[in-house]
């Protein structure tokens, strides 16, 4: 079995559900309260353990209870936690999340030791990404890093996939893309880095265009409901299935790391996206982020 690296956040999700989401000094009373593993880093690495995928997770968290329970529960999911990193002086981090009735979120993160994950911790760990087959990569870990993984890893000869989220404002550093096979943003995402209002397919079209231009030939921008864009060396548009969303919070994880898992299996690039489409529906008729996250056998 190919193996999976991924490299990335870890936080603990602290999620409120009201009936919306409350406008800026107002106080919403009568939500419901819970409290799961998240982080966009956790998140795919634990879709693509449980869709099937053999997984090793890089993060680095506090030597507080969040972090040692996060560790816990990774090695229940069977993801290979030995290079885990541990920051004794810092707090592992935290995501307060607010989910409305229809299913749409607002969240804030302290990123605490996601952001203490720097360029020299992954260049010791060089070792690690050779031996994997397809590096994860997401974006609440610095920016440096991030650029450290994928030169590490492109230059031998590793499959890299980038979920730019949360997307960069000052966009990627000159010749980043370059180092990254396939791209994963979601609308808005894929909006930021392009600079093209995406709205329609139209507009997806032509910011996955401009996200080539840039580098990285081959482009999938997630649509929500109605599923995913592919830009290769044509368009092709994949269907999501039709669920009612009771919460997206690890929609586009559980899509991330079920595509890995997919290309893990050489599925063709459509093929995978499909596959991730059914994983990511399912995901978003449950609560949380980790506790949404469906099984292998749950893909039809």
């Amino acid at each position: 079995m190919r193996r999976i690296l991924v490299i990335g956040s870890s936080n603990t999700d602290m999620v409120i559900k009201s009936d919306r989401l409350p406008k800026p000094g107002e106080t919403l009373l009568g939500g419901k309260f819970m409290m799961n593993p998240g982080g966009k880093g956790a998140n795919q690495a634990v879709a693509a353990s449980r869709l099937g995928g053999n997984v090793t997770f890089v993060c680095k968290v506090g030597r507080d209870t969040f972090g040692k329970k996060a560790r816990e529960l990774f090695k229940e999911e069977g993801i290979d936690v030995s290079h885990i990193l541990e920051d004794p002086e810092g707090n592992s981090g935290v995501a307060l999340i607010n989910v409305d009735s229809k299913g749409e979120n607002c969240i804030v993160v302290a990123e605490s030791t996601n952001d203490a994950l720097t360029s020299k911790d992954i260049e010791s760990l060089t070792e690690v990404i050779k031996a994997s087959d397809i590096l994860v990569l997401q974006l609440e870990i610095p920016m440096e890093s991030v650029v450290k993984a994928a030169e590490i890893a492109h230059a031998h000869g590793k499959k890299v996939i980038l979920n730019p989220a949360p997307a960069p404002s000052q966009g990627f550093p000159a010749g980043f893309l370059s180092n990254i096979d396939l791209i994963v943003p979601n609308e808005t995402e894929a909006s930021i880095i392009s600079g093209i209002e995406v709205q329609s397919l139209e507009e997806a079209e032509r910011a996955a265009k401009k996200i080539q231009e840039a580098g990285c030939k081959k482009v999938i921008v997630t649509l929500g409901s109605r599923g995913a864009m592919i830009a290769n060396h044509e368009i092709t548009v994949v269907p999501s299935d039709k669920v009612e969303a009771v919460d997206t919070t690890a929609a586009g994880d559980t899509f991330c790391g079920a595509l890995a898992v997919a290309l893990s299996e050489n599925m063709s690039l459509e093929e995978g996206t499909r596959f991730a489409c059914h994983a990511s529906a399912i995901s978003v008729t449950r609560m949380g982020a980790q506790s949404s996250i469906p099984y292998r056998y749950e893909i039809k």
